[in-house]
Protein backbone atom coordinates (compact mmCIF):
# COMPACT_ATOMS: atom_id res chain seq x y z
CA UNK A 1 0.00 0.00 0.00
CA UNK A 2 2.57 2.62 0.81
CA UNK A 3 4.43 1.74 -2.70
CA UNK A 4 0.87 2.34 -4.96
CA UNK A 5 0.23 5.62 -2.60
CA UNK A 6 3.78 7.02 -3.07
CA UNK A 7 3.33 6.22 -7.21
CA UNK A 8 0.04 7.97 -7.11
CA UNK A 9 1.06 10.84 -5.17
CA UNK A 10 4.04 11.21 -7.55
CA UNK A 11 1.58 10.97 -10.70
CA UNK A 12 -1.03 13.72 -8.66
CA UNK A 13 2.50 15.52 -8.63
CA UNK A 14 3.07 16.24 -12.00
CA UNK A 15 5.24 13.21 -12.74
CA UNK A 16 3.36 10.76 -15.12
CA UNK A 17 5.19 8.08 -15.11
CA UNK A 18 7.21 7.49 -11.63
CA UNK A 19 10.49 4.84 -12.10
CA UNK A 20 11.06 2.70 -8.80
CA UNK A 21 13.66 5.31 -7.82
CA UNK A 22 11.56 7.82 -7.34
CA UNK A 23 9.36 5.58 -5.29
CA UNK A 24 12.02 4.68 -3.28
CA UNK A 25 13.36 8.39 -2.73
CA UNK A 26 9.53 9.60 -1.64
CA UNK A 27 9.27 6.73 0.77
CA UNK A 28 12.98 7.53 2.10
CA UNK A 29 11.85 11.06 2.62
CA UNK A 30 9.63 10.11 5.57
CA UNK A 31 11.90 6.99 7.11
CA UNK A 32 9.97 4.09 5.02
CA UNK A 33 12.23 1.23 4.05
CA UNK A 34 10.74 -0.24 0.69
CA UNK A 35 10.95 -4.06 -0.64
CA UNK A 36 12.68 -3.74 -3.86
CA UNK A 37 10.85 -7.08 -5.27
CA UNK A 38 7.36 -5.38 -4.52
CA UNK A 39 8.22 -2.25 -6.30
CA UNK A 40 9.68 -3.75 -8.77
CA UNK A 41 6.49 -5.86 -9.74
CA UNK A 42 4.46 -2.55 -8.78
CA UNK A 43 6.24 -0.48 -10.90
CA UNK A 44 5.97 -2.98 -14.23
CA UNK A 45 1.93 -3.30 -13.70
CA UNK A 46 1.62 0.27 -13.53
CA UNK A 47 3.77 1.10 -16.54
CA UNK A 48 2.59 3.92 -18.50
CA UNK A 49 -0.85 3.73 -17.36
CA UNK A 50 -2.50 6.84 -16.00
CA UNK A 51 -4.12 7.44 -12.43
CA UNK A 52 -7.73 7.45 -14.30
CA UNK A 53 -6.97 3.82 -16.03
CA UNK A 54 -6.04 2.69 -12.71
CA UNK A 55 -9.18 3.57 -11.11
CA UNK A 56 -11.40 2.44 -13.95
CA UNK A 57 -9.52 -0.73 -13.77
CA UNK A 58 -10.09 -1.25 -9.89
CA UNK A 59 -14.08 0.38 -10.05
CA UNK A 60 -14.54 -3.32 -13.13
CA UNK A 61 -12.69 -5.35 -10.53
CA UNK A 62 -14.65 -4.26 -7.21
CA UNK A 63 -17.91 -4.68 -9.29
CA UNK A 64 -17.49 -8.65 -9.43
CA UNK A 65 -16.86 -8.51 -5.92
CA UNK A 66 -20.14 -9.98 -3.45
CA UNK A 67 -20.93 -6.96 -1.24
CA UNK A 68 -22.95 -8.99 0.76
CA UNK A 69 -26.76 -7.38 2.48
CA UNK A 70 -29.73 -7.72 0.03
CA UNK A 71 -30.83 -10.89 2.07
CA UNK A 72 -34.30 -11.01 3.22
CA UNK A 73 -36.20 -7.90 3.86
CA UNK A 74 -38.94 -7.62 6.22
CA UNK A 75 -42.29 -7.44 4.34
CA UNK A 76 -44.83 -5.27 6.37
CA UNK A 77 -48.28 -6.58 7.15
CA UNK A 78 -51.05 -5.11 4.75
CA UNK A 79 -53.22 -4.99 7.69
CA UNK A 80 -52.67 -3.98 11.34
CA UNK A 81 -49.25 -1.82 10.57
CA UNK A 82 -50.38 0.38 13.53
CA UNK A 83 -49.50 -2.81 16.29
CA UNK A 84 -46.40 -3.38 15.08
CA UNK A 85 -44.97 -0.08 16.13
CA UNK A 86 -45.14 -0.48 19.44
CA UNK A 87 -43.61 -3.56 19.44
CA UNK A 88 -40.69 -2.27 17.77
CA UNK A 89 -40.26 1.08 20.19
CA UNK A 90 -40.80 -1.97 23.26
CA UNK A 91 -37.68 -3.25 21.19
CA UNK A 92 -35.23 -0.35 20.91
CA UNK A 93 -36.67 0.36 24.49
CA UNK A 94 -35.08 -2.87 25.69
CA UNK A 95 -31.66 -2.72 23.83
CA UNK A 96 -31.14 0.13 25.31
CA UNK A 97 -31.66 -0.96 28.69
CA UNK A 98 -29.13 -3.75 27.87
CA UNK A 99 -26.49 -1.42 26.76
CA UNK A 100 -26.68 0.17 30.18
CA UNK A 101 -26.65 -3.08 32.06
CA UNK A 102 -23.34 -3.68 29.97
CA UNK A 103 -21.49 -1.12 31.17
CA UNK A 104 -22.39 -1.80 34.98
CA UNK A 105 -21.69 -5.82 34.07
CA UNK A 106 -17.80 -4.23 33.38
CA UNK A 107 -17.18 -2.73 36.37
CA UNK A 108 -16.42 0.83 35.19
CA UNK A 109 -17.43 3.12 33.00
CA UNK A 110 -15.86 4.66 29.95
CA UNK A 111 -16.62 8.37 31.15
CA UNK A 112 -16.16 7.28 34.92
Amino acid sequence: MRNIAAYLLLQTGGNANPSAADVKKLLAVVGIETDEDRLKTLISELEGKSTAELISEGSAKLASVPSGGGGAVAAAPAAGGAAAAPAAEEKKEEKAEEKEESDDDMGFGLFD
